[in-house]
């Protein structure tokens, strides 16, 4: 996965500002930008949110086209695989990235986890269609970022926490009155918050509930159940998905062997590695790195 400093240099080439320490970025964007995130798509490691301010963005997500008009947030999450596929010409928005761990370890993001359609749990549809005086609202909070960005205030770095930290809370805001929330208790969403910051870590050398479970000093069947009520997911499929974009990536972007790409996420063997990527991806590797 590339970190969203990495990521900005493949898609830009340059850092967009002097001494940028890869955390938050938030900038104006125009459809010449957007495409270039097609680059990148599926292997960054931060959460982007885009606010459609003017024209129109199609976007294809699980197989479906998706049309973005003005008030429209469309929301990036690692290791999504979304393509932006057409624009108007006079397509405007308002960007925001940040660093996953930096995503993970704000404290608004506890209070997140119960919105539906929120990046920290999977999403079912990356885009919240916003009132427009919500919209006017969310597109302030990223000026301020913008404004905070550039500016030379000797705590620039813990204002734009504070200020994301004050983003993700208006989110929650602009969802409160429509989405559905799961009655989960805290215990259950700081535990899956400690699970969600594991896999990075350990998805590549453990693929096994136990292990996550005991390291949380719960049971497996506990761990289970917290997933599951808390995202709607499994733990076998978040490890999955989190296998399936580094072996995508590593076959995109690294000369290993598929020998020793199964080898580095521990699979059995390659034809285990092999069978288990054609599953999820329908291709087997090979095909899918000639495509690439």
């Amino acid at each position: 996965m590339y970190s969203l400093k990495e990521g900005w240099k493949i898609m830009f080439g340059t850092s967009p500002m002097d001494g940028w320490d890869g955390c938050f970025y938030c900038t104006d964007t125009d459809a010449d930008s957007t495409f270039r995130t097609n680059e990148t798509q599926g292997f960054l490691a931060a959460y982007t949110f885009t606010l459609v301010t003017e024209g129109w963005l199609v976007i294809v997500y699980n197989g479906c086209e998706i049309t973005l008009h003005p008030d429209d947030l469309y929301i990036y999450s690692p290791g999504l695989m979304v393509t932006v596929v057409a624009a108007s010409d006079n397509y405007r928005g308002i960007c925001l990235l940040a660093d996953e761990h930096t995503t993970i370890d704000t404290p608004a993001v506890h209070d997140l986890l119960h919105i539906a359609y929120m990046p920290v749990v999977q999403l079912h549809e990356p885009v919240l269609k916003l009132p427009p005086e919500l919209s006017e609202q969310i597109a302030a909070r990223m000026r301020e970022i913008v404004a905070c960005l550039h500016s030379a205030h000797v705590y620039r770095k813990e204002k734009l926490r504070m200020l994301y930290a004050i983003f993700l809370l208006d989110l929650q805001n602009a969802q409160s009155t429509s989405a559905i929330s799961r009655p989960t208790s805290k215990r259950m969403e700081t535990l899956f918050l400690d699970f969600v910051r594991l896999l990075p870590q350990y998805f590549a050398w453990h693929h096994n509930i136990a292990f996550y479970a005991s390291a949380l000093s719960i049971s497996p069947v506990y761990l289970s159940r917290v997933v599951r009520e808390v995202s709607g997911g499994t733990v076998v499929g978040y490890v999955n998905r989190m296998l399936v974009m580094e072996a995508s990536f590593l076959l995109r972007t690294s000369k290993l062997s598929i020998a020793q790409i199964a080898e580095r996420l521990h699979f059995a063997d390659t034809p285990t590695f092999s069978k288990f990527f054609a599953r999820h991806k329908g291709l087997s590797p090979r095909e899918y790195r000639e495509r690439g």
